[in-house]
């Protein structure tokens, strides 16, 4: 696993764990979530899976893949140049791991994977950028790449409107530990980002990422239950959650 590159001096462990951290001031539960994600993949499609890390990030799905499966191939897919400048740094040399640059929202993305179909696709954190509307388009096309039997899990923030009361308790009780955090020197997103702004290496990338996306894309978090119903309605033969907690939920889909 890559630590610093000669060529640019940079730490890409230190970013890679940087990102985790500031990702679990927002998502407490974070490291459960993944555990649970892996065990499905285990128990659906075995211990050497090919994965399409969607949305991928830094690759914190696919660290963890890696480090639990060692003969499991991961494809990481994004569009944010920042986050995949330290993808790719802090996989480098690693040739289980591929990545790719595309716009999830471009119907003809597909086109650009190194593989026509995968044991699992893997996303954490990141469709709630998109609407509704896209998010099922995407399901469509998922459904075409996981191979009969493979699995697509997603864990994100999905809300259930008709619990308001719930709802609310659980998000005054979330912010209230993120603000005792938050005082104690953790970083958030807005602080995250500034620090990858002010690097001599991040610095173009992040420029670049915040022409693409601004400040946050307009998205929207839907219950798990409507996750489950229009993967099914995508083509997928089961889907449900299979595992929650007061704010996020992971929803498993089997072709």
């Amino acid at each position: 696993m890559a630590g610093t590159t000669a060529d640019t001096g940079s730490d890409w462990r230190a970013w890679q764990q940087s990102w985790d951290r500031q990702q679990e001031w927002y998502m407490p539960d974070r490291e459960e979530r993944f555990r649970v994600m892996l065990d499905m993949v285990e128990a659906t499609v075995g211990p050497a899976p090919r994965v399409l890390d969607l949305a991928c990030g830094t690759g914190s799905i696919t660290d963890r893949l890696l480090a639990r499966f060692p003969d499991a191939t991961s494809t990481g897919v994004d569009l944010d140049p920042a986050l995949l400048t330290i993808a790719r740094g802090y996989f480098a040399g690693d040739d289980r791991v591929a990545f790719v640059t595309a716009d999830l929202t471009d119907p003809g993305w597909t086109a650009a994977l190194p593989h026509p179909e995968y044991d699992a696709v893997l996303t954490a954190t990141a469709l709630h950028w998109l609407r509704a509307g896209p998010l099922a388009t995407l399901y469509g096309q998922l459904a075409g790449l996981v191979r009969a039997d493979g699995v697509f899990l997603n864990a994100d923030r999905m809300k259930d409107a008709s619990t308001p009361r719930i709802n609310a308790a659980e998000r005054a009780h979330r912010h209230a530990g993120m603000d005792r955090a938050r005082a104690a020197g953790v970083l958030d997103w807005a602080d995250w980002w500034a620090l990858a702004a002010a690097d001599p290496v991040l610095a173009a990338p992040t420029a670049e990422r915040f022409r693409i996306y601004g400040e946050h894309a307009d998205g929207e978090t839907p219950s798990a239950a409507w996750h489950a119903e229009t993967l099914r309605a995508a083509g997928f033969g089961e889907a449900r959650p299979v595992w929650a907690s007061p704010s996020d939920a992971l929803v498993l889909a089997v072709r």
